[in-house]
């Protein structure tokens, strides 16, 4: 595992299934209340999931990967175990949310914007919410969230901090050509070695064109350079769906420049870390907000 402080995917995004593991969770120790809200006239559903026999410390809105994702309850109760409340939504087209579910163009311009402003909206549920009144607030989520949090978070301006698992820190492009290079997988050689940015970057035939029609190439950058709260990035070192050296770079420059961003490196996992690296983020969270 390497630590990294802030003071010193594609068109064909793979659809980032989370692993849930098995727990033993007392029904008793949290609870799990549905709420609707509005963005961009559709009707959006989720729950907000609260530790019911211990003070929140936190509350956050956690931000689908890829996918046609529903509200996931599992990983909100294990936040609530912690102390932390939790605003899961099902994604819009998705489960009991009103609207359409983009499925051909997701990384759009028009589509990565669409789903920043439903988690705007749902983040301003929770904040509004009354259990969360004098929390410190933040934005969780993973992968596909990398492209959605920070835009959310511009316009927000509200927020406290923001912690993600496997989201990348470069262009949809550079995401795009690093993916099919690995063909999305993990660990691609015997040694479970992938190959870098570059690498996949020279091993082009012919120059990367960005589609038009998919209008601008989002850059989280763009918006994280704006931002002044802590964040924290969960990498996987043999993430084969996004490009962890340049996204590590990406951080460094943001890092240089005044911003309390880190990261934490496991080199034996992959993008789907989650399950192994949770009680990581929960920590920071806590060293966050103390």
């Amino acid at each position: 595992m390497i630590f990294r402080g802030a003071l010193s995917m594609t068109i064909r995004l793979l659809f980032f299934a989370l692993v849930l593991i098995n727990g033993n969770i007392d029904a008793a120790e949290f609870s799990i209340e549905t709420i609707e809200f509005q963005s961009r006239q559709v009707r959006l559903t989720g729950s907000i999931v609260a530790p019911t026999k211990r003070s929140p410390i936190a509350a956050v809105v956690f931000v689908h990967g890829s996918g046609p994702q529903k509200r996931n309850l599992y990983w909100a109760k294990r936040f609530a175990d912690n102390g932390i409340i939790t605003l899961v939504y099902d994604k819009r087209g998705v489960g009991e949310s009103g609207g359409v579910y983009e499925s051909q163009q997701s990384v759009s311009e028009k589509n990565i914007n669409l789903l920043a402003d439903d988690a705007l909206a749902a983040f301003e549920a929770l904040r509004k919410h009354p259990t969360t009144q004098g929390l410190a607030l933040g934005y969780t989520g993973i992968s596909q969230a990398g492209w959605i949090v920070p835009i959310a978070a511009e316009k927000s301006g509200q927020l406290d901090f923001i912690a993600l698992w496997s989201a990348p820190v470069c262009k949809v492009s550079e995401e795009d050509i690093f993916s099919r290079y690995t063909a999305d997988r993990d660990g691609v050689d015997a040694g479970g070695r992938v190959p870098s940015f570059q690498e996949a970057l020279n091993a082009r035939t012919e120059k990367y064109r960005w589609p038009k029609f998919l209008g601008k190439d989002s850059n989280p950058s763009d918006h994280l350079q704006h931002l002044d709260v802590p964040g924290l990035w969960i990498f996987g070192g043999r993430d084969g769906s996004i490009p962890v050296d340049l996204s590590i770079q990406r951080l460094d420059r943001l890092s240089e420049a005044g911003h309390e961003y880190e990261y934490i490196l496991y080199s034996h996992l992959g993008h789907n870390n989650m399950p192994k690296t949770f009680e990581s983020v929960v920590s920071w969270i806590k060293r966050i907000v103390h």
